[in-house]
């Protein structure tokens, strides 16, 4: 089974996306995939060959997206950083902020709930750095960057 050929073509403010979908794909293609991944990457292609002009920007950064999630959930497959930016969002809301006012309470003034943010984020990205490294050594790591 081949993937299916995308053929719309950007306009200047879904170059960013487009690109990445399309680098995407062609880090997809020198793999082997299940067929049930690849007839879902198939779907949203033609979804995105099918949707109207204006709509093409939305549904892009939507396909790309599913196809990330879905390559993570069922293969356990990850573009580079991916588990960086995750845990960098998730060790400031979940480390961060109760740093922050453990540390604002001690202190007797909840101004410092902001010192515990930058605590949290280092924790998250380190976290997620080694989760990164794990997933390039086991080979799940696919070359390419998605932002």
């Amino acid at each position: 089974m081949t993937f299916t050929e995308l053929n719309r073509q950007p306009s200047g403010r879904e170059m960013k996306n487009y690109t990445q979908f399309t680098e995407l794909i062609e880090e997809l293609k020198k793999r082997t995939l299940p067929d049930e991944m690849m007839e879902l990457i198939n779907q949203e292609i033609e979804r995105l060959n099918s949707v109207s002009e204006k709509d093409f920007a939305r549904q892009l950064v939507k396909s790309k997206a599913y196809v990330v999630k879905e390559l993570e959930k069922r293969l356990k497959l990850v573009p580079k950083s991916y588990y960086r930016n995750l845990w960098t969002a998730i060790g400031m809301a979940a480390f961060g902020l109760p740093i922050g006012v453990v540390i604002g309470q001690a202190l007797g003034n909840i101004a410092y709930l902001g010192v515990g943010l930058p605590i949290g984020l280092a924790i998250g990205a380190g976290v997620g750095t080694q989760m990164d490294k794990k997933a390039k050594e086991e080979g799940r790591q696919l070359d390419v960057v998605i932002g």
